[in-house]
């Protein structure tokens, strides 16, 4: 494996199932050759933790942001909050996960409302974002275009891409990158199929999204970032290229935006 190297663009390591055995997880992440990591935040209160955990793993860089489905959770001065968290740490790569989630919660106006000053907030900072869109495509593709057309939208990527193509041209005409998780290799998920064969090549991520959505041949069992390979192996056959190919180009996609050698 020495010749892959593998990025996981968003994965969560710091929730209760990994306590007892994060050690051993990283052993093996190292041995399937992934070489970076960007541990996605949730929460605020979370943010001292990734910090510790980024400092103690080369591997491991992460995000500063509020989860759309903690939307009640945003405050007055959490936007000064995630700045300061933001410029305090140069292993945060990015703003989120923010983004707008009508699949689970109906709080349409106090989801937009803690996710428009994050976006502004990484424009400001000239940092990605990390956008989760689920059952909101139309409503993030308004959001993102009025910032766009005003010259204020920041780059970013979708995570965990389970939207269509047209859909995905959306996104891609404003620039963001398209990241697909363990979901692409699920049998019926053909339209992310569709999606993994028609990106361009400089336009993609592969993530976990850890302990969530295992891979096949994972699949019930916790997800962690070692599985990345299996998702970066299924996008090949997808696109008739070897493993090494989708390696090279997404871990290239991630350096690109997340801008890790700035930080070395």
């Amino acid at each position: 494996m020495s010749d892959i190297e593998l990025i996981d663009s968003h994965c969560h390591l710091i929730f209760e199932n990994f306590e007892k055995d994060l050690e051993d997880v990283i052993q093996r992440l190292r041995s399937r050759g992934v070489k970076k990591l960007v541990h996605a935040c949730c929460e605020l209160k979370e943010i001292p933790k990734l910090k510790k955990l980024s400092h103690e793993f080369n591997e491991i860089f992460y995000s500063v942001g509020l989860h759309p489905l903690e939307a009640e959770k945003w405050e007055i001065n959490s936007k000064s909050f995630l700045r300061t968290s933001a410029k305090k740490d140069r292993r945060v790569v990015a703003i989120g996960e923010l983004g707008l989630d009508f699949f689970k919660s109906e709080n349409k106006t106090q989801q937009i409302n803690a996710l428009i000053p994050q976006m502004e907030l990484a424009y400001e900072l000239e940092l990605p974002v990390i956008i989760h869109c689920r059952d909101a495509a139309n409503e993030m593709i308004e959001i993102c275009n009025e910032l766009y057309e005003k010259g204020k939208c920041p780059r970013g990527v979708l995570h965990c891409w389970t939207g269509t193509p047209k859909e995905m041209k959306q996104f891609l005409d404003l620039g963001f990158y398209i990241s697909f998780s363990g979901i692409v290799t699920f049998p019926k998920a053909h339209e992310i199929h569709e999606c993994a064969k028609i990106v361009p090549p400089d336009k993609y991520l592969i993530e976990t999204d850890s302990p969530f959505l295992a891979p096949v041949p994972h699949r019930g069992k916790r997800n962690e970032p070692a599985f990345v390979e299996n998702v970066a192996n299924f996008i090949a056959d997808l696109r008739s290229t070897e493993l090494v190919n989708i390696a090279k180009e997404s871990s290239k996609n991630a350096e690109d935006l997340f801008k890790f050698d700035l930080l070395s």
